[in-house]
């Protein structure tokens, strides 16, 4: 089987986790600020945050900001379901932002149209870097200031890409951004996420609600410290914390990010080659961004003939995927009130949609074995 992604761990990943098991420290301890500051310089922001996953990042993105019953927080149908949960996790509401067509991002001209006819702007939008692909952040964030609401950015896919020629997650366009280090994800700590923030007290918020809202710093205590034993929980938190084990792993991962960009791209760009004259929509790309390249997706034309497409791939020991159905069609979302139709671009995306293999070890031959299998599923 050649799966859609793999993970790459080498033996200098090994060894840093090994490293970390032979120290004083398993749970969170300095490695996990080592990569905090290691991620934050790549990016460029101030401050990032580890924690135990993606979906936890922006669970905690929103309750840094507030977001809480009577408010709403707007995402992109074409997401995993974490980008929407987050909300519900706080007793707010949600709805959705239809995609552009050919980015398969959240459309922004969309969103300009719903501000407009919406009673209330939402307190916080989502916008999603689908793929690895930036979003139109400036459009966005002209239109958060506008309307006054706060952008998390979902960069669970796009470690590594760059936007108008800076890193996704530099928080130039946003309040928060959210990294994903899932082992398909562009580099891994085996389950892992992260919280980028451009703003001291954010960061301090996070930091806090990732251990039980506990503090001991004293100059935040309502009490006088009795002693080093003392600290205080001033707000109800998780245990969203991540170990040091993950983090040795993310570290080491992230000093070979470059060269898992540059095999992505690569592949990506052949992919672009080989597949054209295939009765197929290959991924568009936007000038103002440059992709992490996390899925390469393309669109089966005929829709009858996806599943026939999907089912002989799987056949033939290729491990397609779909990413994504539309949030608002599961069935979850539609006992809230969605439905077919509501999203119409999002929906004809899925309807054609196929995750070809992507992944740093993945050979040239290889590709060419996922490229002849298509066109034979094509047949």
């Amino acid at each position: 089987m050649i799966p859609y992604g793999r993970q790459d761990i080498s033996e200098e990943d090994i060894a840093a986790v090994v490293e970390v098991l032979r120290s004083d420290w398993l749970t969170t301890g300095p490695a996990v600020e080592r990569f905090e500051h290691a991620v934050a310089r790549t990016s460029g922001a101030a401050h990032a945050v580890a924690v135990a996953n993606g979906s936890v990042a922006l669970h905690l993105a929103c309750r840094a900001l507030g977001l809480g019953p009577g408010d709403a927080l707007w995402t992109s149908p074409n997401t995993f379901v974490a980008s929407a949960n987050c909300a519900l996790y706080c007793g707010a509401g949600v709805d959705f932002v239809d995609i552009d067509p050919a980015t398969y991002n959240m459309d922004a001209a969309a969103l300009e149209e719903k501000l407009k006819k919406a009673g209330r702007p939402p307190k916080i939008v989502v916008p999603v870097h689908f793929a690895g692909q930036p979003c139109d952040m400036q459009a966005i964030g002209a239109l958060a200031r506008r309307y006054g609401f706060a952008v998390v950015e979902d960069a669970s896919h796009a470690l590594g890409a760059t936007y108008r020629g800076e890193p996704v997650g530099n928080g130039r366009h946003s309040e928060l951004t959210v990294f994903s280090f899932h082992p398909v994800k562009i580099i891994t700590t085996g389950e892992g996420g992260m919280v980028l923030a451009g703003r001291a007290d954010l960061a301090e918020k996070l930091r806090m609600l990732r251990a039980h809202g506990i503090t001991r710093d004293p100059a935040r205590m309502a009490e006088n410290d009795p002693g080093g034993w003392y600290y205080e929980q001033l707000d109800l938190g998780y245990n969203y914390r991540m170990t040091d084990l993950q983090a040795a792993l993310g570290a080491s991962q992230l000093e070979r990010l470059e060269s898992f960009l540059a095999r992505r791209r690569q592949l990506a760009a052949r992919y672009d080659g080989l597949l054209a004259g295939l009765p197929l929509i290959t991924p568009k790309q936007h000038p103002d961004g440059r992709s992490a390249w996390h899925l390469y997706v393309v669109q089966v034309e005929k829709k009858a003939s996806r599943r026939k497409a999907f089912e002989s791939l799987r056949a033939a020991g290729i491990g397609v995927n779909v990413h994504y159905i539309p949030v608002h069609l599961q069935p979850y979302y539609r006992r809230l009130g969605f439905r077919p139709g509501d999203f119409p671009n999002a929906e004809a995306y899925y309807a054609g949609a196929i995750t070809l293999p992507l992944f740093p070890r993945m050979t040239d031959r290889e590709q060419d074995q996922v490229v002849a299998a298509l066109a034979r599923a094509l047949r």
